[in-house]
């Protein structure tokens, strides 16, 4: 019998990230229309709503009409709309444009938005707390309770105090339990109770392997002259080989770009470096010219969902569900996910709402996934599907245009007889005496940075003495199995600097994990070979704090 305090409410969401949000406005949406009351609570890990929240970002509004059909009267922080749409094919030193009518009409960016998702958040947790929903900032999920009957029964909250040797320091205090009808799971891309639950439920029986990307993005504040409001500039080639991914540069407001570079987690050469690729690219004469003169401002990175349609698990259980980047409903040709995560809540908000006011609880929601394949999200994902496996199968440049001529089919009403499936990113790493090594150049100061500074404008804090958060399985791996094999892959794939092997020229060789580095991004629980790394969650409020990203 647990002896710490519980609350009781009838919907408790982990995680106030665009779907998390919506689902709960959704909730008190219906509560107001039925006039039956609703107890609703979001909590969230960071230290405010926002804190950890990274994308590119260019929003399709889709959802947000459906949600709040008022917004734009509403001082929300959608105000630059996208005036020009790009896709520049790069080499070393030239860069080619794709025209519009090589692409299907859905992937124009016609109707969009640029901005801070980080900014979107903040506003529509604004939008929730004047319906009532509670949101407690700074309270990370650390634990999954279970009624008797299996079903989950809400979360606890992780203890705080605690010292890195499990000691109680001496402003402990122990963490809250939650207790729910029903408990969404909104926690983002990998997120760690989410996995838990995929493996307690097997919620991936019947789905092929999540695939992700590791996204590093950068804020620039930029000349005057230089700054066209609403240009989108997505890139793709140079400096990638055989990898997949690409680049991205979104003039915002306040002659801000939003810039950042996306690799494919699927990588084979253990000598990649996903930071120092973000680094090279901003060195093309096409995004240097943009850049020089400016200022950098922030940084920060997470992985990125990429399986598509194929991968969503299943997404429901007794007593809750999955929602959002948890489940993995990015549209990748798009580059979007925040319109899909967001209709994903309300449709699970929606289920709820009627399960709670029929009297039930701790049962399947089966209407939200009945509802989800009703939906234009299966519409959206099920249309482009092929594209991210085409790409992976055979490269950048076959794969874009097989892809290419697989969505316009599809898009056309036509469409392949088959869909292609996946394989899970940390297999298939190549030995590293076969691998080519990549000579990457030192970073100049002025476009090209280092890592550990890059990390300090994230304004990312953990308490220090704290139970280091990524924990290895095995301690022997790293040293037996990743250094000499693959020359210790996780020095390179972490964009914080978090893993670092020590003590290798006095012959007995270390590994360092600088866990209160850690902007939670999940790259690691992702892609080390062995999936010796778990990352559990820090005490709340610890991590990247970006302002705006």
């Amino acid at each position: 019998m647990s002896n710490r305090e519980s609350m009781a409410y009838d919907v408790v969401i982990v995680g106030a990230g665009p779907a998390g949000l919506a689902a709960a406005i959704r909730l008190k949406q219906l509560a107001l229309e039925s006039g039956r009351e609703i107890a609703v609570c979001v909590l969230e890990k960071g230290s405010e709503v926002g804190a950890h929240i990274l994308s590119g970002a260019v929003v399709d509004p889709i959802a947000l009409d459906e949600l709040l059909p008022e917004w734009r009267d509403m001082d929300s922080p959608l105000t630059v709309p996208v005036t020009e749409n790009h896709h520049w094919i790069l080499t070393a030193k030239h860069s080619f444009s794709m025209p519009h009518i090589a692409t299907p009409s859905f992937m124009h960016n016609k109707g969009t938005y640029t901005l801070s998702l980080g900014n979107l958040c903040r506003w529509l947790a604004g939008q929730a707390e004047n319906l009532g929903v509670e949101i407690f900032p700074g309270f990370a999920a650390a634990e999954i309770l279970y009624n008797e009957d299996g079903s989950v029964k809400g979360v606890a909250t992780g203890d705080m105090g605690v010292s890195r040797e499990g000691e109680h320091k001496p402003d402990y205090q122990p963490g809250m339990e939650l207790h729910a009808r029903y408990t969404f799971f909104a926690e983002g891309v990998r997120g760690h109770l989410s996995k838990v639950l995929k493996g307690h439920f097997d919620l991936e029986a019947d789905c092929q392997p999540q695939t992700y990307a590791i996204g590093i993005k950068e804020l620039w504040d930029i000349p005057a002259d230089k700054h066209v409001p609403g240009k989108v500039i997505h890139t793709q080639g140079w400096p990638l080989r055989d990898e997949v991914g690409g680049g991205f540069l979104y003039h915002q407001a306040n002659n801000q770009v939003a810039l950042g570079f996306v690799v494919g987690l699927g990588y084979k050469n253990p000598h990649v470096y996903p930071f120092e690729e973000f680094q090279r690219w901003k060195q093309h004469p096409k995004i240097r010219e943009i850049l020089e003169g400016g200022r950098r401002v922030s940084y920060g990175a997470r992985a990125i969902n990429e399986g598509g349609w194929q991968a969503i698990p299943k997404l429901t259980f007794p007593g809750g569900a999955l929602i959002g980047c948890s489940a993995g409903f990015v549209n990748v040709p798009r580059i979007k996910g925040s319109h899909t995560a967001m209709k994903s809540g309300m449709l699970a908000a929606e289920a709820a709402f009627d399960a709670v006011t029929a009297d039930r609880s701790g049962d399947e929601l089966t209407a939200y996934p009945a509802a989800l394949e009703a939906s234009w999200i299966a519409k959206e994902l099920k249309t482009v599907r092929n594209a991210e496996p085409f790409i992976a199968k055979f490269g950048p440049f076959a794969g874009t245009l097989l892809a290419g001529a697989d969505m316009w089919m599809r898009h056309l009403g036509i469409g392949l007889p088959f869909t292609l499936k996946h394989h899970k990113d940390n297999e298939g790493m190549w030995r590293q005496d076969i691998a080519p090594k990549i000579d990457y150049p030192k970073p100049d100061g002025v476009i090209s940075f280092d890592r550990l500074s890059s990390v300090f404008l994230s304004n990312t804090n953990h308490e220090e003495d704290q139970p280091v958060h990524l924990q290895l399985k095995d301690p022997s791996v790293p040293i037996d199995i990743n250094l000499p094999y693959y020359d210790a892959p996780e020095q390179r794939y972490c964009p914080a600097g978090v893993y670092e092997i020590v003590g290798g020229e006095e012959g007995s060789p270390r590994l360092q994990i600088n866990a209160q580095n850690c902007v939670h991004c999940k790259t690691c629980d992702i892609k080390d070979p062995t999936q010796n790394i778990n990352w559990v969650t820090p005490e709340g409020g610890g991590g990247p704090n970006y302002p705006n990203m």
